[in-house]
């Protein structure tokens, strides 16, 4: 699959924190913001949760519904939005088959050690599920509002 700003989106089906299924194609918004991040629980991912959750309701009122996945099955998910009071959709991809699809998965360096994982990356989908925009080298603590005035400026735009 082919992950580059105007072509569709990867297809997936995953479960949150209580096991229930999400399917892209079945979700309708205008705007879709999924935002793939490493690991639950670890600072720079609770950081931007965070961010993305405090703005919320701003994203809902430009039709956006916004969507975090990494890694860690559905207990690691449930601690994490108890513990970081969340109010994002958070799913669980535990083989890492849809980051693989959308390219966010492969090596990493941190602390001079190269491993496998998850680059923190953000898509923006339409409601065709046509990617608009792709984030990359994303930095947590700035990124949601980043996103949120992308998708004030696309409005302006349409």
């Amino acid at each position: 699959m082919d992950t580059q700003e105007g072509k569709k989106a990867p297809a997936f089906n995953l479960p949150d924190k209580d096991g229930e299924k999400h399917r892209l194609n079945s979700m309708e918004s205008e705007f879709i913001v999924l935002f793939f991040y490493p690991k639950d629980n670890t600072p720079g991912c609770t950081i931007e949760s965070r961010g993305f959750s405090k703005h919320i309701k701003s994203f809902e009122k430009l039709g956006a519904t916004v969507i975090g996945i990494s890694g860690g099955d559905e207990k690691s998910k449930t601690k994490f939005c108890e513990k970081q009071k969340l109010k994002t959709l958070m799913l669980s991809d535990t083989d890492f088959a849809v980051s693989k699809k959308y390219k966010v998965y492969g090596p990493k360096k941190f602390m001079g050690k190269t491993f496998q994982g998850i680059s923190r990356t953000t898509f923006v989908l339409d409601k065709n599920k046509k990617i608009i925009k792709i984030f990359d080298k994303v930095k947590p603590p700035l990124h949601p509002k980043e996103v949120l005035d992308f998708l004030k400026a696309t409005i302006r735009e349409a």
